[in-house]
């Protein structure tokens, strides 16, 4: 009886041993599939752009980048593409020297036939390039098209406010697309900074006029309007010295006299220099030398105390948040002086 007992005690133990182990099974393959299905949604990304939601594929191989907000940025995390728009790129770009990059042109006449050359996984759309966006989706219809343009035009009432979260935005998704979200995090974090020292440093009372400089001609950049400096009145509400009606957000700026900018007498001048990020002609005289030296500027308080600020060299082509960046930390420390 003793002995029967014991087959019986030891039977059930063997059952409970048995259920465990299967059940560490079960929890064992349970976790499995857990983190391979964890891995497989982690291939790809939802970024919103302008036209909706789209799925991209984290860190893809093959990328064609066309907008020029961000060629700075993916040089500085590494990222490697096989097509950018060349001529309308800063010529010391990495990209540019780089032969193995395909070059699409210009956005006026782009070669969009290399783009489906190089059968990319992602293409990046953006503000000069936005135009062409379905026509890169027909060429491209397996891979990712993402538009990361954004609208600053005074049209939309809201430049100044546009401008940042559309930086911003376009950042956090750059990093989530490359796995950069730390990066990403952090050129926003110093994008916000300089933006706050910018404008603790103006004292809200002095009179900006903004110029762009083309050709050796002096060309008005008006408030609010414009890729540069225009959404900038609204960010940092600055005091315009000059207001006109019609104004354009052309690249070479609006034809206002240089009298009338003088008239104006504005306290502050701030210039891009256009030239200085493209191919010249032959004999362009840099703005530096074309604000210093007009006689109609001369005596203009700006002028007269070397109150002038001029964006970087490449900004007309490298539209970057880094370009941004050392622009208002230039701005924060020469208002403040």
């Amino acid at each position: 009886m003793g002995k029967f007992k014991l087959t019986i005690i030891l039977g059930i133990f063997a059952l409970m041993l048995a259920a465990c182990s299967n059940s560490s099974n079960g929890s064992s393959e349970t976790e499995t599939d857990a983190k391979e299905k964890e891995s497989a949604e982690a291939t790809t990304v939802e970024i919103t752009d302008i036209h909706g939601t789209v799925p991209v594929p984290v860190n893809p191989e093959k990328v064609v980048a066309l907008d020029n907000r961000t060629f700075e940025t993916l040089s500085d995390w590494g990222i490697e593409l096989v097509a950018a728009p060349k001529d309308v790129m800063p010529a010391d770009s990495a990209y540019v020297k780089d032969e193995s990059v395909q070059n699409i042109g210009n956005h006026r006449e782009p070669n969009l036939e290399i783009i489906a050359a190089v059968d990319p996984e992602l293409v990046i759309v953006g503000q000069r390039f936005a135009s062409y966006y379905e026509e890169i989706k027909k060429l491209v219809p397996n891979a990712a098209v993402v538009d990361l343009s954004f609208d600053v035009s005074e049209e939309t009432d809201t430049p100044g406010e546009n401008f940042v979260n559309g930086f911003k935005d376009t950042t956090n998704s750059l990093g989530q697309i490359f796995d950069k979200e730390e990066e990403a995090k952090q050129l926003v974090a110093d994008f916000d900074k300089s933006i706050e020292d910018a404008k603790s440093a103006y004292n809200g009372t002095d009179k900006i006029m903004s110029v762009i400089v083309s050709g050796g001609d002096i060309g008005f950049a008006a408030p609010n309007s414009g890729r540069v400096w225009g959404p900038m009145y609204q960010i940092f509400e600055w005091a315009p010295a000059l207001e006109v009606d019609e104004t354009s957000s052309d690249h070479q700026g609006d034809e206002v006299s240089v009298e009338a900018i003088a008239q104006s007498n504005p306290d502050w001048l701030f210039v891009l220099d256009r030239d200085a990020a493209v191919s010249a002609e032959e004999g362009a005289v840099p703005a530096k030398d074309v604000m210093e030296n007009s006689p109609a500027l001369q005596n203009t308080t700006a002028v007269s105390n070397g109150q002038i600020v001029y964006a970087p060299n490449d900004t007309y082509t490298n539209e970057s948040i880094q370009t941004y960046i050392e622009l208002f930390e230039n701005l924060a420390s020469t208002l403040a002086k």
